[in-house]
């Protein structure tokens, strides 16, 4: 996010830091409703209840790490359209981080005590797949989007049937999911290698598996 010749390294490094401090501190602010306000409320059991959040807990370290990636890859992109592409992504993912936060609160949980590990990981690949040129960039962006999608479907099928304010997050957090991968696509993504399809897999298993729990 370096377009502004006057902002100096030390300001921009400055912003960076505040921004990551928000995220991880769970401070976002939406800027459309949330797609649960209208959703009929139900009475969880107990082990519903602890299902819900689990899950939700991993929707919303989804979300800081979909922070991470995207300001990383706006402040290391090698054109103006991809940076302001990058920021815009991110500020709609913003929604999705103070949604699923919202939704954890009234679930009676907390998110991952593991965030700032999280936004860490995810800002570094972000960078990495940054430098690689703007194609790998937007290509690691739809690959990325292909399995939060997935994920996002698998917890379709896995939330309590009764829980509709979580299933009216998760379904409007996919299609923008499925929106940004397109937009990814439309503008000249590389496809990505087979080998570091795989190793996002596992990394991404290993988080979603961690934060169920933390």
């Amino acid at each position: 996010m370096r377009a502004n010749p006057f902002i100096s390294p030390l300001d921009d490094l400055i912003v960076g830091f505040d921004k990551a401090l928000r995220v991880v501190g769970g401070v976002a602010a939406a800027s459309r409703a949330n797609p649960a306000a209208h959703a009929v409320d139900c009475e969880l059991d107990e082990r519903e209840q602890r299902h819900s959040a689990g899950l939700m807990r991993v929707n919303h370290v989804g979300e800081v790490c979909a922070q991470a990636l995207y300001d990383s890859q706006a402040r290391h992109a090698q054109s103006a359209g991809m940076r302001a592409q990058f920021e815009q992504a991110g500020r709609e993912e913003e929604d999705h981080l103070a949604w699923t936060a919202q939704r954890l609160a009234e679930l009676g949980s907390q998110p991952s005590v593991l965030n700032p590990l999280w936004y860490a990981g995810a800002y570094a690949m972000g960078t990495v797949a940054a430098k690689l040129g703007d194609a790998r960039s937007l290509g690691f962006v739809v690959e990325t989007e292909r399995q939060v999608e997935a994920h996002l479907n698998s917890h379709l099928e896995q939330l309590p049937a009764g829980d509709a304010k979580s299933r009216a997050i998760v379904e409007q957090m996919r299609l923008d999911e499925v929106a940004h991968g397109d937009a990814a696509q439309a503008l000249g993504a590389a496809e990505m290698p087979v080998p570091v399809k795989l190793i996002m897999r596992a990394m991404s298993k290993v988080m979603t598996t961690t934060a169920y729990y933390l």
